[in-house]
């Protein structure tokens, strides 16, 4: 998210091994996991392009650097629709509208929807009753915003929308509220909740066309809403978020996407690449190749405070996070196969009642760690010598630290 690193290659399989971590005693060993990036490593940095940027790159060489044989191109504009509550229960209450539907409101006022039955029942905040609805009904105010009160399904509370905010009987219970929002609007309300407003202008735009594409490019729910909130989709804080440097980003950019050959690219994005971004296929497991989704060096991507990371665990909490993966005592990792950042595509988790296949995903989850790029060592908890090495990587850039928790980078 100096110099440019030497190009990182795939090691084999040989020297990949983690270790066998053979204990002397369940005590007497800590491990120290050291590892490089945060996030998926598909697509672009985004503190990779933020490092582009300070060196002087526009925003279309650094989509073209990230997003390989694609160009920027035009595409036209449709509604976003953000599911912002899922069959919430309770009152959900909203203010600033002037209609329901065909009824007008008083946009000073608190209005409260609720399931009742299969319909959604709309009441003033002293009680009288609007109307019943057993369809969706929009509630909005022509050229400018509704607030919905409360907390979205990404935890922000009381949060201004452009468009309109859509009541709809939840599939489940309560009722459900979707954001449908001009694409632009919607951009607006992403990019200064996915990098810092005050970054780069080329950076912001290089993200602006990330988040364009992405959402024409994805749908995550189908016919009834096209994006999450949240990092499921794009972190979305509606026109609350917005900010006047990544409004002009937005501006400056109107109409531009990604595209390869025809079609609007999906520009996966992600914070901290670690000095190599990684295959698509590599790190969403099960995905297809993508000609465009390639590992690339990111030789600017040392300006995250996750370029470079460590965690020390005790035996027992190797044992305890790995826990129904372990057979019998743990013993240690070996990774049979990484991707070309090199990323830990699959392992085998060592445990004195035999072996257990995982992925690196899967371990990046249960220990708790940045990002599957990541080599471990052996060290003695009590006295003893600093540590045996188990295949330690060359970290890209500057050596890796070996520290506490890193600062949390803004991007995700």
């Amino acid at each position: 998210m100096t110099s440019v690193p030497s190009r990182l290659r795939a090691l084999p399989v040989g020297a990949l091994i983690l270790g066998a971590l053979a204990l002397p005693s369940p005590a007497a060993a800590d491990y120290l996991v050291r590892g490089h990036g945060f996030g998926h490593g598909v697509g672009m940095s985004q503190y990779g392009a933020y490092g582009f940027a300070l060196e002087g790159r526009g925003y279309r060489q650094i989509l073209a650097h990230y997003y390989r044989g694609t160009r920027v191109s035009s595409a036209g504009s449709r509604t976003i629709r953000v599911l912002l509550r899922a069959s919430v229960g309770g009152a959900t209450s909203f203010r600033g509208a002037s209609r329901l539907g065909g009824e007008r409101l008083d946009p000073s006022r608190t209005y409260t929807a609720r399931r009742e039955g299969g319909v959604v029942e709309v009441r003033s905040s002293g009680g009288a009753l609007v109307g019943r609805y057993g369809s969706p009904v929009q509630a909005r105010r022509p050229g400018g915003t509704v607030r919905l009160l409360g907390s979205a399904i990404n935890g922000v509370s009381d949060c201004l929308y452009r468009g309109s905010l859509e009541l709809r009987p939840g599939l489940s219970g309560g009722v459900s509220v979707i954001n449908p929002v001009g694409l632009d609007d919607y951009v607006q309300g992403v990019v200064p909740g996915e990098v810092p407003a005050l970054w780069p202008t080329e950076a912001l735009k290089a993200q602006t066309l990330a988040a364009r594409s992405y959402a024409l490019a994805t749908d995550a729910g189908g016919p009834i809403f096209d994006q999450y909130p949240d990092t499921r989709s794009q972190v979305y804080r509606g026109a609350s978020g917005e900010h006047p440097r990544t409004n002009a980003a937005v501006r400056a950019t109107r109409g531009e996407v990604v595209k390869y050959g025809s079609q609007v690219a999906t520009t996966f994005f992600f914070s901290t690449s670690g000095g190599q971004t990684e295959d698509v296929e590599n790190s969403f497991l099960g995905a297809s190749p993508s000609p465009y989704l390639k590992s690339v060096r990111d030789p600017y991507d040392y300006h995250s405070p996750r370029h470079n990371w460590s965690f020390r665990f005790t035996q027992a909490q190797m044992q305890s996070k790995l826990s129904g993966l372990v057979r019998g005592r743990f013993e240690g990792i070996s990774v049979t196969r990484r991707g070309t950042s090199p990323r830990i595509v699959r392992a085998v988790i060592r445990g004195s009642g035999g072996n257990t296949s995982t992925t690196g995903p899967t371990l990046r989850f249960r220990l708790g760690l940045y990002d599957t790029w990541a080599s471990f060592t052996r060290t003695r908890a009590r006295g003893g010598s600093a540590g045996t090495s188990l295949a330690s990587l060359p970290g890209p850039g500057r050596p890796p630290a070996v520290a506490g928790t890193a600062v949390p980078p803004a991007p995700r």
